[in-house]
């Protein structure tokens, strides 16, 4: 017997040390780094844009954060504003407004002869003051009428020029082209400053009051638009949390694989890309043509924007279910659960994390919407505060977006300046939204 050594196929030589790259590796290596000089231009570019949209926004909308006041004390004659002496509500509603404007301007003359100042060329002093002030006026004496005879100190608005003086928008070159305002007015502005009757500091209205006619500027607030957009939020949350969750979990967990199903799921999927602006011609149809409900509404714009956060919900909701592993859901079957035991005490903890996020996203989304509730008239003007709910969801109210899209269709710079001031407010309340989301998903989430 002949001992034979079979020897193996001689493997191919490699030219070269292994530690010596070749072309080929050198290639290779060459286009990852490419790929990652690639990534991090486009990563570059991305934080650029954020930053420069980000800067943009806040130099043009920090100053609706601020406002200018002047404080002048004024004269409420009984003569004037009560001439029957009774003090009786309805008597005292007959003073207009126009009652009340000349003692703001008897008021301002005294403060500028008290200080002495003198400019030469000036005329139309009052024109310095808010055209609200007299409103404001007449709201504080109608609230209090014991002060009809005496002298009180108020606080009022200075006009929208004015005010853009101070934060750089309105210079002594554009108020010589400017017909409502003038430069000797400016300077004047300038001496009660020294004075210390004119002062500008944060403007805390600006988030409370409500919104104001295009001849009143430094007078508009969000407080409407706040309080709508907080109530539809209320209905999308108590309508498509529930409802989206149950469909999903339905579909996911108990409906049958079949064309019915499937043609569900294409719909949904679909649904989720239709333009906002339809689901508004929807709610007009159905909510405000057929059922009868009052625009400019809330309870209108959250049925519109629960409409189009379902799909939304449904989708997020679904893909946390399919994260859930099977085998939680084997286990729970084998010791003997119920397939309804096993999706609620085991499969739905799970996957509350991703429900909550999609949950949040969604109504982040709802929150930013415009186009919807154009269409079924939250455009209006809104002077009053909605009430309290349930009866608020039915007042008439505005909202964030809409307010923004209003005032820039404007004319006057001064609500540029608050749109983008909404804007601030809008994009804050969207990031404590996603910030809430964040931290309910690492609250929540379980590991296996």
């Amino acid at each position: 017997m002949t001992d034979m050594t079979a020897s193996p196929a001689e493997a191919p030589r490699r030219n070269g040390s292994l530690l010596t790259a070749d072309d080929r590796t050198r290639r290779r290596n060459a286009a990852e780094r490419r790929f990652r000089v690639y990534g991090m231009i486009a990563v570059g570019l991305a934080v650029l844009a954020l930053v420069f949209l980000l800067t943009s926004i806040i130099r043009n909308g920090a100053g609706a954060f601020m406002q200018t006041y002047i404080t002048l004390e004024v004269a409420l004659p009984e003569d004037k504003l009560d001439k029957s002496g009774t003090r009786d509500i309805e008597e005292l509603k007959k003073a207009t407004t126009f009652t009340y404007s000349p003692l703001i301007k008897d008021a301002l003359e005294a403060k500028i002869a008290e200080e002495g100042i003198e400019i030469e060329g000036l005329s139309k002093e009052g024109d310095l003051i808010s055209k609200e002030a007299a409103a404001q006026l007449r709201n504080f004496v109608l609230a209090n009428p014991e002060v009809i005879g005496t002298t009180r100190e108020f606080e009022f608005l200075a006009s929208g020029r004015i005010d853009g003086y101070y934060k750089g928008r309105v210079t002594m070159a554009t108020a010589e082209l400017d017909g409502n305002i003038s430069p000797e007015q400016l300077m004047l502005a300038d001496a009660l400053k020294e004075a210390g009757a004119l002062e500008t500091r944060f403007n805390w209205a600006f988030i409370t009051a409500p919104d104001a006619s295009e001849n009143r500027p430094e007078a508009s607030g969000l407080g409407v638009a706040i309080l709508g957009s907080f109530y539809m939020m209320l209905i999308v949350l108590v309508l498509a949390l529930p409802i989206g969750v149950a469909a999903s979990i339905y579909l996911e967990e108990f409906a049958p694989k079949n064309r019915f199903t499937d043609l569900i799921e294409v719909n949904i999927s679909n649904l989720a890309a239709v333009p906002s602006i339809v689901f508004g011609i929807l709610g007009l149809a159905i909510f405000i043509n057929f059922a009868g409900l009052p625009q400019s509404a809330p309870i209108v714009g959250g049925l519109v924007l629960t409409l189009m956060t379902l799909p939304t919900i449904i989708i997020a909701t679904r893909a946390s279910l399919k994260a859930v592993p099977p085998s939680i859901r084997e286990a729970a079957l084998g010791v003997g659960a119920s397939k309804m035991q096993t999706v609620f005490h085991h499969v739905l903890p799970l996957a509350a994390p991703g429900i909550l996020t999609g949950t949040i996203i969604g109504l982040a989304q709802a929150l930013g919407e415009t186009a919807p509730l154009l269409l079924i008239g939250m455009v209006a003007f809104v002077r009053e505060y909605p009430a309290a709910p349930p009866e608020g969801f039915f007042d008439p109210a505005s909202a964030l977006p809409v307010q923004v899209y209003n005032w820039t269709t404007r004319s006057d710079p001064a609500f540029v300046e608050r749109a983008s001031g909404a804007i601030i407010v809008l994009l804050v309340f969207l990031l404590i939204m996603n910030t809430l989301a964040i931290i309910l998903r690492r609250r929540f989430e379980r590991r296996w």
